[in-house]
């Protein structure tokens, strides 16, 4: 074993493929940070609510008004370098910085493309992406090479192959495979597209998306790992990823993942593109092609980035079955569900009436929620039990000041899972404000009513 991984990180590869990676990968970040500005999110999602869920151990982490705006400029800034390699180590840090403070500072806005986006820009910040096709690499010739270790690119296909194998897995459930929920429901609402409308709307169909969905996923990586198979496997993500663009609104995730799968096909193809976009601007493509080769120095610098790169990779293969650990059913408690590749696998919709009440003066109010919240928020809050739980926290905090002694905050709350009828989701009994956000199982959610089998 000790033989057969040595031999394998004296391996090398070509520069080429990692530069076509980070110069795709820069372009795409600016690209979506600029579309992100300019629908007026950062506005609406940031600096006009005047709450903010938070995550567990980051709720220090919050938008800073007007200077929010800031904080995009930076990582819009630092994505141009990374694109381009200009000062490439500093600017991978400040973009995975920025960009990981961004998807921290409202829970509301979680979605999996930017985990994953923020695991690529941190691995990224140990690998030699500037040495070849960059600004740097054009002005120092020390840190000019046209091979590198071979590990530093089959650690983003290791992180691919996550995404979809993960994906997949979670996709063999009894709702997906045998009721096509939430498919059923979605598919339908784009009746109106040409062509596709009609069968849109055709339970048929609605199955055939679910099964194959889940075997594309499972089976995508090993398509785009066989070079025989390399091109139809690029055909399917293409056609999979824009139908799912087409359908649903998942922002620009179809377009990361086409242009991240193209880090399977030969260097060759990556150094076509780049000859491409060197005569485009006009300079000599042939000076990166001068460069050494870079084999891997066992330093103890390099053992430590290994090692540490190793326990990073467990714990993503392994973090994505925390849900194990607790009981009930994880589409209704999503206890475990958040940063493990869920993609699109429930339909959930939810009603939470609160009630704020002062026992020692016998007094107490009904909430309207759009007081405090956006109709987003409130929409996300209804139906995430630790939402819930931090909205409580908020009221009992908010009513104290206006007077109330020892506020107690309790909730009527309804929630509807994929196309079931809706049931009573949290104990109307418990007073949340003695409850506090944990890694603990949450005893005062309800127990679901049916049962999802699956992994």
């Amino acid at each position: 074993m000790n033989f057969m991984l040595s031999n394998y990180f004296k391996q090398n590869t070509s520069a080429a493929t990692l530069a076509f990676y980070r110069l795709a990968f820069g372009l795409m970040m600016l690209l979506s940070l600029i579309r992100f500005a300019s629908y007026g999110w950062i506005k609406k999602f940031y600096i006009e609510p005047q709450f903010h869920f938070t995550y567990y151990g980051f709720e220090w982490v919050k938008p800073i008004g007007i200077y929010t705006y800031l904080i995009f400029i930076v990582c819009g800034i630092a994505a141009l370098f990374v694109a381009i390699g200009f000062q490439y180590r500093w600017a991978i840090l400040i973009f995975f910085l920025s960009f990981t403070y961004i998807e921290l500072m409202d829970k509301t806005t979680y979605l999996n493309h930017y985990y994953f986006i923020s695991i690529i820009s941190f691995v990224l910040c140990f690998l030699p992406a500037q040495s070849y096709f960059s600004v740097d690499a054009y002005r120092n010739e020390k840190i000019r090479f046209q091979k590198i270790p071979k590990w530093t690119l089959d650690i983003l296909k290791l992180f691919l192959a996550i995404v979809y194998i993960y994906a997949g897995i979670a996709k063999l459930n009894s709702d997906w495979l045998f009721e096509a929920m939430p498919l059923k429901i979605w598919l339908p609402d784009n009746t109106n597209l040409p062509v596709l409308g009609y069968l849109l709307n055709q339970t048929w169909t609605h199955y055939a998306f679910s099964w194959v969905g889940a075997l594309y996923d499972l089976v995508i990586v090993f398509l785009l790992l066989n070079k025989r198979t390399r091109g139809f496997g690029f055909f399917l993500v293409v056609v999979f990823h824009v139908l799912t663009r087409i359908l649903f609104p998942i922002g620009v995730f179809p377009y990361v993942m086409i242009i991240s799968s193209l880090i399977f096909f030969e260097a060759t193809f990556h150094k076509k593109i780049l000859q491409w976009i060197a005569r485009l601007f006009s300079f000599d493509y042939s000076l990166f092609e001068n460069g050494k080769h870079k084999n891997q120095c066992f330093s103890p610098t390099q053992q430590i980035k290994l090692s540490f790169l190793t326990l990073f990779i467990m714990f993503h293969l392994v973090f994505p079955f925390r849900y194990w650990c607790y009981p009930n059913e994880l589409f209704w408690t999503e206890e475990g569900f958040r940063f493990s590749w869920r993609v699109m696998l429930m339909e959930k919709a939810g009603y939470a009436e609160f009630t704020v009440r002062d026992a020692k003066n016998n007094k107490s109010i009904r909430v309207n929620n759009a007081q405090f919240l956006t109709p987003f928020q409130e929409k996300q809050m209804a139906f995430q039990p630790d939402f819930i739980l931090e909205y409580a926290h908020f009221l009992r905090d908010h009513y104290q000041k206006q007077g109330f002694e020892n506020p107690e905050v309790y909730v009527n709350s309804y929630v509807a899972l994929n196309g079931r009828l809706s049931q009573q989701y949290i104990d109307p009994t418990i007073n949340l404000v003695k409850e506090h956000e944990s890694f603990k199982h949450k005893t005062w959610i309800l127990p679901f009513n049916d049962t999802i089998k699956g992994l």
